[in-house]
């Protein structure tokens, strides 16, 4: 808060920059344009905003005028402005020269729109642009647009693209003349700022830029700065490091640092902080301290942030807290705070305030004044194409005035050019209230943190209200994801790796009836990375030892059925605490006896989680009886009871998530469980045991009897006590329990339940106006995440033909980038895959896949250890094996498909129905996708694995399974049968209120 006197200051400040632009008006905003036009249509109508804004998105890529003349009807029918209807109309009256007609305008239009904020698509548009600024006094800050690097090539090709630009502008700078040169002399503009100033974003200098990957990423991105940074130094110039989303801060901040460090004595570094990130004071703070004792002066360009939208969905997606302030004059408080702090170290650190803001920029006038801060301390910056009249307004103001000028071509362009848009057209945007909603000085002048303390104080209430509890048990929320731009979190995740090697070699023994027991027949379990690491020996039950687990099972559940709902729902949420309070050496187990990568690893456990909290509360829903009909006379209570002796047979590939939900899902609903877990991660079962003992679950109710699936795992499906089967697994195991799970043993007293999830052979479809810059990475998550072993998994991608080229160039590089080894090391993407078995059948079918296709990419793996190399095989057709065959492993088939509806007719055209996936930028493709595309779990423009307890329920039909859906509303009911009770309430013709619908009695 600015005291009294100066708050006076920036108040009269401000009135003088109002009155001097008082009259004119942005070009963004001028009615009289037809971006104008464009733009209050968009603030006027949000509907046709958003569609707007993403046909403004697209466009770039719809390379006919056919695509342009259908999206342009797909997004705008119904809504729209009359331009857009007059050229709709003449489409239709000219036929195909009409669409010509139309596709022209619409391009010229869009061209405009982008040239408004982008200041050139080539060097020569760039220096003539900002050769036209610096006539009028402006200088410039460049920035080569593109966000995307999918791969080395890119990245690399990224650093020319800055090589060549300062070299253009070091041959113009020539005929330049200093800016401010009457009042000062030499080459510098001002006297003291280079003439060549560029901004660099971090992320486009590595295309695996990670937080979990801390150090290796700082490492790629240093790499590649370092040769820009070498040339900015040959031409005396300026160099910012720019700030982007949060996931990346701890990232660039530590690069700039090591810039700096390698760069003492060059004083033009500098770095951007974001004022509404909440993370930002703390940042400075240490910035400062850090400049202080390491002698060196330092530079930052503060903005207010760019990114809002994009970081409150991530983190209501993700469960993490919000990293920006909600409320505007919050980020506006910060900033003339953060600003001050800045000022007060201006001997050390030289700042560059990037705002619109005319409250901002007086405060910062006013705050320089009163520090007595020399002029070559401080810069203006405001962004090229925006507010005209206040850019005018500080450079009179100041002398001085920086423009940041995006350079590209538009396609890699759109995704600013949107951002732009979005920010003007907002609520709460200081230009369109200043210049659209005509909101007056006194109240954009209004010291922000007044104006916080008055929205807290009329927020308050309505928190209080919504805060109060609409039960004892709060609704059901997903864990939330790791944040590994904390680096105690993934400290946390090395010292557990290595508390748990120092585990390895103990015995498990099997568990039944609250008692443990040892055989003679061990089974060792090892790490996938390194076969010869062998973490434990896991003892193997024979047929007598699953009798005794199923006798006792049977044994308790005469008790167990009869607990209530609640308590045993209670359970599961006391086991919850228990592997929240696990989590790192849960995850850590895996990633060492299966080799799950550090996000896979943490992201089975906190899924393992959400099943123990959904089904709780679930359970809780359900275990009410409820009251059917409304018949006088009579009631009727709907209500479930447990089946009996579940069998739980659990996968290798989410050994504690899938585990945790088959048997919670039965212990919860009064069945008695005996588990069996996969052979391969029978450690991570055992940790169940560990839990559910812990929680005090009693005796007889969870059964651990891991075995040899030959010896005893028919005995298990065929006993005759059975009265559940849960199944996850391979279709051939699936099919086979169906089968056995049919025939009537004798002594048995029930038809068997199975629950069957099997696999899937999962395709997604390329669209032709696919954004390749989210489709690439996102198929590639889905195909190569966790080594392609989730039943999820994409293994076929259909590419429709006009984008299949650029589609596979730019996968096929991202996968020579990636690196293959042990997982443990998190730099590494790709690990081993389960066992020299699934090896050997995997690479079998490498070699089908290379005789009935073309090889694009097969990429190399460590001599040691259970690895295949990621492979790539192009065209491949419906009928061939690696098309209809689930793989399980780290292949891919892509396949080239003449139009969406052959597309859509290749992704079905296989036996299972599990998961399946699009990338369009289509309504009418998306909307016939969602008709037509028939799997159990269909994704559209995201990756198609990654399911979400509570929010995409998971499970398939067909051959991938029985149409159960995990994680859903309906699950429990397989787990339990429905029984009615209906009992007769009239006694002489009398029946008490309340019975039936209440209405039997007459009333006298």
């Amino acid at each position: 808060m600015a005291d009294s006197e100066l708050n006076r200051r920036i108040v009269s400040c401000g009135r003088e920059m109002f009155a001097g632009i008082y009259g004119e008006t942005p070009s963004l905003f001028d009615k009289g344009r037809w971006l104008g036009k464009l733009m209050a249509w968009s603030m006027s109508d949000e509907e046709f905003k958003t569609r707007l804004f993403r046909f403004v998105d697209v466009f770039p890529t719809l390379s006919t005028d056919r695509m342009v003349a259908d999206h342009l009807e797909e997004y705008f029918a119904g809504a729209q402005p009359p331009v857009l209807a007059l050229l709709r109309q003449a489409a239709g009256v000219f036929g195909p020269f009409g669409n010509f007609i139309q596709r022209k305008a619409v391009s010229t239009a869009i061209r405009k729109m982008a040239q408004q904020f982008i200041v050139g698509e080539n060097t020569t548009e760039a220096i003539s642009n900002i050769e036209r600024l610096r006539h009028q006094g402006f200088a410039a800050v460049v920035d080569v647009l593109g966000e995307a690097t999918l791969s080395e090539k890119e990245a690399d090709a990224y650093v020319d693209q800055y090589l060549n630009l300062i070299g253009s502008i070091e041959r113009a700078m020539g005929r330049w003349k200093p800016l401010g040169a009457g009042r000062t002399s030499g080459s510098m503009d001002w006297g003291h700022a280079p003439r060549i100033n560029v901004s660099v974003k971090a992320t486009a200098l590595s295309c695996l830029a990670s937080p979990m990957d801390y150090e290796g990423s700082v490492a790629a991105i240093l790499r590649r700065l370092r040769l820009i940074c070498r040339r900015v130094r040959e031409v005396n110039g300026f160099l910012c490091l720019d700030m982007e989303t949060y996931r990346y801060k701890e990232i660039i901040l530590e690069v700039y640092r090591r810039l700096k460090l390698e760069n003492p004595d060059y004083p033009h570094l500098g770095l951007v902080l974001q004022s509404y990130l909440r993370d930002t004071d703390h940042d400075l703070d240490n910035l400062v301290t850090w400049a202080r004792e390491n002698c060196l002066g330092i530079s930052i360009r503060l903005v207010k942030g760019a990114y809002w939208d994009y970081e409150m969905i991530r983190s209501r997606q993700s469960g993490l807290p919000e990293p920006v302030w909600t409320m505007k004059a919050e980020t506006d408080a910060a900033f003339e705070r953060q600003a001050r702090r800045i000022m007060e170290n201006s001997d050390v650190c030289h700042f560059a305030c990037a705002s619109h803001n005319i409250r901002s920029i007086s405060a910062v006038i006013e705050l320089a004044q009163e520090l007595a801060i020399s002029d070559d301390r401080y810069e203006f910056q405001v962004l090229y194409g925006m507010a005209e009249p206040v850019r005018k307004a500080i450079l009179n103001r100041t002398g001085r005035l920086r423009l940041y000028c995006p350079y590209g071509p538009m396609v890699p362009g759109m995704g600013y050019l949107v951002r732009r848009l979005l920010e003007n057209t907002s609520n709460v945007s200081f230009l369109r209230q200043t210049f659209v909603d005509a909101a007056g000085a006194e109240k954009l002048l209004e010291d922000p943190v007044h104006v916080v303390e008055r929205q807290r104080l009329a927020v308050q209430p309505r928190l209080r209200e919504g805060a109060k509890p609409s039960g004892k048990v709060i609704p059901f929320s997903n864990e939330p994801v790791i944040d590994f731009t904390r680096e105690e979190q993934r400290q946390a995740f090395r010292e557990h790796i290595g508390q748990v090697r120092n585990r390895f070699g103990r015995k498990y023994p099997l568990f039944i009836g609250g008692q443990q027991l040892e055989t003679e027949d061990l089974l060792p379990s090892v790490n996938p990375s390194d076969p010869s690491e062998i973490l434990g020996w896991v003892c193997q039950a024979g047929t007598d030892e699953v009798a005794q687990a199923i006798g006792a099972a049977r044994k308790s559940f005469e008790t167990w059925r009869d607990v209530t709902p609640e308590i045993r729902a209670e359970f599961l949420l006391k086991a919850c605490t228990v592997v929240r309070r696990r989590i790192y050496e849960l995850s850590a187990l895996q990633v060492l006896e299966i080799g799950k990568q550090w996000d896979q690893a943490y992201a089975d456990v906190t899924e393992a989680i959400d099943f123990l909290e959904y089904y709780a509360r679930e359970m809780m829903r359900l275990g009410s009886p409820r009251s059917m009909g409304k018949v006088a006379g009579e009631t009727n209570q709907y209500f479930y009871e447990p089946k009996g002796v579940a069998a739980v047979i659990a996968p290798w590939n989410f050994p504690l998530a899938i585990s945790m939900g088959m048997v919670s899902a039965a212990i919860v609903t009064g069945n008695c469980v005996v588990f069996k877990p996969s052979g391969l991660t029978s450690i991570i079962g055992w940790q169940l045991v560990e839990i559910f003992r812990e929680v005090g679950l009693p005796d007889g109710v969870f059964n651990f009897v891991p075995g040899r699936s030959g010896i005893m795992g028919d005995y298990l499906v065929d006993h005759p006590h059975v009265s559940l089967i849960a199944f996850t697994g391979s279709m051939e195991v699936g099919l086979r329990i169906i089968e056995r799970a049919t025939k009537v043993q004798p002594g048995q007293e029930m038809i068997k339940k199975v629950i069957c999830e099997m696999g899937g052979k999962n395709a997604i479809i390329i669209d032709e106006d696919a954004d390749l810059d989210e489709a690439v990475p996102h198929v590639f998550n889905s195909v190569f995440g966790f080594q392609g072993q989730k039943c999820s998994a994409c293994s076929r991608v259909i590419v429709l033909d006009r984008i299949y080229d650029k589609f596979v160039q730019r996968i096929v590089a991202l996968a020579e980038a990636v690196p293959v080894g042990p997982v443990e090391d998190p730099a590494n993407l790709i690990g081993a895959v389960a066992e020299e078995n699934a090896r050997r059948r995997i690479m079998n079918y490498i070699e089908v896949g290379r005789q009935e296709g073309s090889l694009l990419y097969q990429g190399q793996v460590p001599e040691v250890g259970f690895f295949v190399p990621l492979t790539i095989i192009g065209d491949i057709r419906p009928e061939h094996r690696l098309a209809q065959e689930e793989i399980f492993g780290p292949v891919l088939a892509v396949m080239r498909a003449r139009d969406f509806n052959e597309a859509l007719a290749w992704a079905n055209s296989t036996r299972y129905a599990l998961t399946g996936g699009v990338f369009s930028r289509s309504p009418e493709h998306i909307a016939i996708a969602t008709k037509r595309f028939r799997v159990g779990n269909l994704y559209l423009n995201r990756n198609c694995t990654g399911a979400l307890v509570g929010r995409q329920p998971f499970g398939g039909f067909r051959m991938s399974g029985a149409g159960t859906k995990a994680g859903g509303p309906d699950y429990l009911l397989h787990f339990m049968d429905p029984r009615v009770v209906t009992e007769n309430t009239m006694r002489r013709g009398f029946a008490p209120v309340g019975a039936g619908d209440g209405s039997s009695c007459r009333k006298r």
